[in-house]
């Protein structure tokens, strides 16, 4: 099979074009009242699942495969993965799929590409707004085709940062106790994706997801960090692959990272149990 290089433009015409046809499905599905189903985990509930998630994980894995037949995909509502594979397509069809089952518009569609583990290209679509996030390896972060950057945000006081996901890596809920009287706002709810998109955009210093999936991870870690910011997992390390497991995430502005490791190590243990 032909194997593009990797500066192949034809990958982020690709991720632009399904983060369209995406975002028209999540428009045309959207309503109260909307038909969903819980997903099992362990034989429990965890979350809800749509017709919207299947329509577009669908789409995104006959595209792919049709375009790129040596690639593999990783995905949230079903994949088509391989540990061979040099290159993995990572998909969340709909990020935020809670809000989304209820009527609230705050979900997103996002899609990253690593090679070799590694993530060189993403997408991240909020359809209602028509805000379209993007970033390639070494090119910089954008909204709408104009670059942006994360902010200069040098203290906690009067930040905002996003939280998600809080139990399952580590309990984030002591840190957020001693992060707010530190005088950070807390804005939680939201697809972590958009969290991430909102960092890289400079209207959040950070954003802190708690989880394990790559699907809900790898698309936000290279935008922030091609927006100026930095990206590690909830113990301050990067891990080793993007198309895997990971220990949570934290994207911030780079310049308050630390300061965020320094009080989660104080007020948080260091796993769940």
């Amino acid at each position: 099979c032909y194997t593009p290089p990797m500066d192949d433009s034809r990958y982020m015409d690709a991720a632009l074009e399904l983060a369209e046809k995406s975002g028209g499905i999540m428009r045309k599905n959207f309503s109260l009242a909307m038909k969903k189903e819980w997903k099992e985990d362990g034989g429990k509930p965890s979350m809800f699942l749509t017709e919207t998630d299947l329509a577009i994980n669908d789409l995104v894995l006959k595209r792919i495969k049709h375009l790129f037949p040596d690639h593999s995909i990783l995905s949230e509502e079903g994949d088509d993965f391989s540990v061979e594979s040099e290159y993995v397509w990572i998909c969340d069809p709909v990020d935020g799929t809670h809000n989304f089952s209820h009527g609230i518009p705050t979900a997103t569609f996002a899609l990253a590409l690593t090679r070799l583990g590694e993530p060189i290209l993403s997408v991240i679509l909020d359809p209602f707004e028509e805000r379209t996030f993007s970033a390639k390896k070494g090119k910089g972060a954008r909204l709408n085709g104009h670059p942006i950057h994360v902010n200069k945000n040098t203290g906690l006081k009067k930040s905002v940062i996003g939280c998600g996901k809080t139990k399952a890596v580590r309990n984030l809920f002591p840190f957020m106790d001693a992060a707010y009287d530190r005088g950070v706002s807390f804005i939680t709810g939201l697809s972590i994706h958009y969290m991430c998109a909102l960092t890289a955009a400079g209207e959040f210093s950070a954003a802190i997801f708690g989880g394990f999936a790559a699907h809900d991870m790898t698309a936000g870690k290279l935008l922030v960090e091609e927006a100026g910011g930095k990206a590690t997992d909830v113990f301050g390390r990067v891990p080793a692959r993007f198309d895997r497991d990971m220990e949570g995430q934290i994207v911030s502005n780079g310049l308050l990272h630390d300061e965020i490791l320094s009080i989660l190590d104080e007020a948080s243990p260091r796993h769940v149990t």
